[in-house]
């Protein structure tokens, strides 16, 4: 029986035998369309191939591409674990010509694959055509003998793709597994299609029109093949299984999850099992390409599968933090095939730990309101949108973890409610999601690219080149020529500035001609064409003219160091923190660097102390800083460093800096940075000059954020720090070694004098507080007071007290301190059966004109405008007293 190892080799094996380059699979976070959340197919990465605008040096390809589905339009996240072929994560096997090959082999490609190596009974497939596609239908009554009662014409949408409302399209043909009348189902197109008896497992696009406005085609002049046959389902039927998971893959990581959980496979738990084992792959991919959890876009989609499988781990019984015990079975399975994971493991493992531990939390409180709501409701009925928003807003449950919770009850949401909630209150997470992708550049520079080439970079070595001005673009549009008080984007065959690229800003300069000069205010890259943004100060400069190119020295310069200190930063941070860390952004620009990365914690003083030393210590060993070219996987061989979810070409460039040995730290001649890396960086660690971290803070959720600064403007800050403190030790009258102990003595008076404060206030406010002067309402003590110089924060242990002096009543005090008006009340727990604080207090927050305040039934507090009322809100809490009594 093959494995889905085995038959994902196969099927690329087989179509590189045929021509087709294998190509990596790309990142699940979209490079080439903002329309999409996630990739959920093959053709994604080569849109812009099939629209032609751009091109590459091949035109067949193959791959097996990790998809996701589990937000926006392709959103199966609810069935997941409770049919045999829904998933968050798969892979879809496919093949591509870009204006190569057309139908005549597409056609006879996939029946031989299917038939010969994957030995599928010929007998038992069929398929669909469009209804108009008289020429597939022939081809495939020539190469696969089918008759006609076997070849199904659709006359919908099902067998005719398009990638919008205008643009390519063209009709289908997908291929159908009949798995015996034992099955109830019946064929595609019949009454009974979706039953499980006929099973899709490929599906073939013939690109071949283009579709206009008003609605009318024409053949487009590079007709191209898309098809995408789903690895889990292909992988079923070939063991013999109709369940994609009872496949050897799936079924391995629902046994580790069983394990975990010490719990049966197949008994009452099996549904939680296939969602852990379904969301374990999507998660995973999802943090090895760069997504980490949050409350917005795609972050928020990974919390919430998060969230749903670590729930069905909580319903197994799981005790403790289960889904990074799973990562390294997952690994085993996926880990050749898909590298990045094994990079990846220790960020994919601390990341789900720390979230499962940060919800579990939270799970058992939401789970009990859940219950207490559902008591509620007679059996069987309906959950109020209300109550499940409460859920979501209080408790972090996404409204599908709530109705997935409520689906083994048979009970549903009213989702109508639950929306209007939203609106109300105006939540600011929402499922939907507006598309954050790598936005397409206009088409014109992949014409450009296309043709004069891409740009030459020749910043590594110099800041001075000559170059051949290619062409200017104005307004969107190419110009021949621009004249002074112009803004202008220039384009040479090479350059010695930089482009904005990972994390460093581009470089700016001069660029002049015999007959002008442009001022450089950025400069960015866009389909390789370096894209110089110009202010034409001089004279005019014009297409074909050759020009005389300068970087700003002195900002390079700052850029070289700052970035090269990041390089330091990151490492030291790995050394301090542990293997977890990864970069998740940065900025490297002339003033100042930034690095963000990953990790849940606030970095103490004192790792932020170590780790500001460690890099100084490499800079004043002033090694020499090396680029070597490689390939991507010899660079991984010897331990490069990469970002996550990025895409290397065939070549990259690894900068490796400071010795270990040198520095006492290590083996003797040990490399202590290696990471990949197209920056430009300083010749030696000395020219970093020194590093001083001005402090760390959190980015996003599970994503910390580190500033720093070199050079002279670290020794500037230095230097101010420096005379600050003069001035505070001036202040304090002591030497400045004593300043932290002088400091800390003060606050520890201060703190004991506002203490002694707080309680002279109390006691003044209290005023005796006793029962001699409570007043008795329907037998129950009660003290009204307004009170001066309390603030709101003080309002709590004077209530506390006053109850206390009370013995059994309640208590109203209003306070007005700082511009603030407060109203705090409290009732002894003998009577919050009776008459809660809560009550109280919005009784008398509502008759001086505020609103709302909450607390406990025994004690609450609120806010108003002002006290102006004071003596008609004890009055009305008077009155609510009385009723209650």
């Amino acid at each position: 029986m093959p494995s889905l190892n085995d038959i994902r080799s196969t099927f690329l094996s087989y179509f590189e035998r045929n021509g087709h380059r294998v190509v990596d699979s790309s990142p699940l976070v979209p490079r080439n369309d903002p329309t999409l959340m996630f990739t959920n197919s093959g053709m994604v990465q080569f849109k812009n191939l099939f629209t032609g605008v751009e091109t590459r040096d091949y035109v067949r390809a193959t791959t097996s591409q990790k998809c996701v589905r589990a937000g926006g339009k392709h959103n199966d996240l609810d069935n997941v674990g409770y049919t045999a072929r829904h998933h968050t994560f798969f892979e879809m096997l496919g093949n591509f010509s870009f204006g190569d090959y057309f139908k005549e082999q597409a056609i006879p490609y996939a029946w031989e694959l299917l038939t010969r190596d994957f030995g599928i009974p010929k007998d038992k497939l069929l398929v669909t055509i469009y209804h108009t596609d008289d020429e597939a239908a022939e081809i495939w009554k020539k190469v696969a003998g089918l008759s006609d009662d076997k070849i199904i014409r659709i006359p919908t949408s099902d067998n005719f793709w398009q990638m919008g409302p205008t643009g390519p399209c063209g009709p289908c043909t997908e291929i159908f597994y009949d798995h015996g009348d034992h099955i109830w189902g019946g064929p595609p197109g019949s009454p009974d299609e979706d039953g499980d008896r006929f099973i899709e497992i490929w599906n073939l696009v013939f690109m071949q029109n283009e579709q206009f406005e008003d609605g009318s085609m024409r053949a487009l002049d590079m007709q191209s093949i898309d098809t995408g046959m789903g690895l889990e389902r292909i992988g079923a039927l070939l063991q013999g299984k109709h369940d994609n998971y009872d496949t050897d893959l799936m079924r391995s990581l629902i046994e580790a999850s069983a394990h975990a959980t010490s719990s049966d496979p197949d008994g009452p738990g099996k549904v939680h099992h296939r969602v852990i084992a379904d969301h374990l792959r999507s998660t995973s991919f999802l943090i090895a390409d760069g997504v980490m959890p949050s409350n917005e876009g795609r972050g928020y989609v990974l919390r919430r599968i998060m969230r749903r499988a670590m729930r069905h781990a909580h319903m197994l019984g799981a005790q403790d933090p289960v889904m990074h015990r799973l990562v390294p079975a997952l690994v085993q399975q996926m880990g050749t095939a898909f590298p990045e994971l094994s990079r990846a493991k220790a960020l994919i493992e601390e990341t789900l730990r720390s979230e499962e531990t940060r919800f579990r939390q939270t799970l058992d409180r939401g789970l009990r309101l859940l219950d207490d709501e559902l008591a509620k409701l007679p059996e069987g009925a309906t959950l109020p949108g209300e109550a499940a928003f409460k859920l979501y807003d209080t408790y972090g449950f996404p409204l599908d973890l709530t109705q997935d919770a409520l689906r083994e009850q048979g009970r549903s949401v009213d989702t109508a409610g639950f929306d209007s909630a939203m609106a109300e209150q105006k939540a600011k997470a929402r499922a939907a999601w507006s598309g954050s992708g790598e936005t397409s550049d206009a088409a014109i520079w992949y014409d450009l690219a296309e043709k004069h080439g891409t740009t030459e970079f020749l910043g590594y070595d110099t800041e001075e080149a000559e170059g051949q001005i290619l062409t200017l673009v104005r307004d969107g549009a190419e110009a021949g020529e621009a004249g002074e008080g112009d803004q202008v984007q220039i384009v040479v065959n090479q350059s010695p500035f930089y482009a904005e690229s990972g994390g460093q800003v581009g470089d700016t300069g001069l660029i002049k001609t015999e007959t002008g000069a442009a001022r450089v205010t950025d400069t960015k890259k866009v389909a390789g064409v370096f894209v110089h943004m110009a202010d034409v100060t001089l004279g005019t400069i014009a297409r074909g003219q050759g020009a005389q190119l300068s970087v700003d020295h002195d900002r390079r310069g700052m850029i070289r160091a700052n970035h090269s200190a990041t390089h330091l930063l990151h490492e030291a941070l790995r050394r301090s923190l542990g293997e977890h860390v990864a970069q998740r952004g940065s900025l490297n620009a002339p003033d100042r660097l930034r690095f963000d990365f990953s990790h849940n914690h606030a970095v103490s003083a004192e790792d932020l102390s170590k780790i500001e030393g460690e890099v100084n210590d490499f800079i004043r060993q002033n090694s020499a800083v090396e680029t070597r070219i490689m390939t991507p996987d010899d660079a991984r061989g010897i331990g490069a460093q990469a970002l996550f979810g990025e895409k290397y070409g065939d070549e990259v460039r690894v900068v490796s800096m400071g010795r270990q040995g040198n520095s006492g730290k290590g083996t003797d001649g040990q490399t202590y940075s290696l990471e990949l890396c197209g920056g430009t960086h300083v010749a030696r660690t000395g020219d970093i000059g020194a590093f001083a971290l001005l402090g760390d803070s959190a980015s996003s959720a599970g994503v910390r954020r580190i500033e720093a600064l070199t050079g002279q403007a670290a020794l500037d800050h230095l230097r101010n720090s420096d005379r600050q403190l003069g001035e505070i030790a001036g202040l304090l009258k002591a030497q400045a070694g004593d300043v932290v102990n002088r400091v800390r003595a003060l606050a520890d008076d201060r703190k004991a004098l506002a203490a002694e404060v707080a309680t002279l206030k109390r006691q003044l406010a209290m005023g005796g507080g006793g029962s001699d002067e409570a007043k008795e309402i329907g037998g129950i003590k009660f003290i009204g007071r307004r009170v001066e110089g309390v603030s709101g924060k003080e309002l709590g242990p004077l209530v506390d007290e006053m109850k206390a002096k009370l013995g059994s009543g309640a208590v109203l005090v209003l306070a007005e301190a700082d511009g603030k008006a407060t109203v705090a009340a409290g009732v002894t727990s003998d009577l919050t059966d009776r008459v809660s604080a809560v009550s109280l207090v919005q009784a008398a927050t509502a008759a001086l004109g505020g609103k709302g305040g909450g607390g406990r039934p025994d004690r609450a507090q609120g806010g108003a405008p002002d006290l102006q009322a004071a003596d008609a809100a004890i009055a009305e809490v008077e009155k609510l007293i009385g009723e209650s009594a």
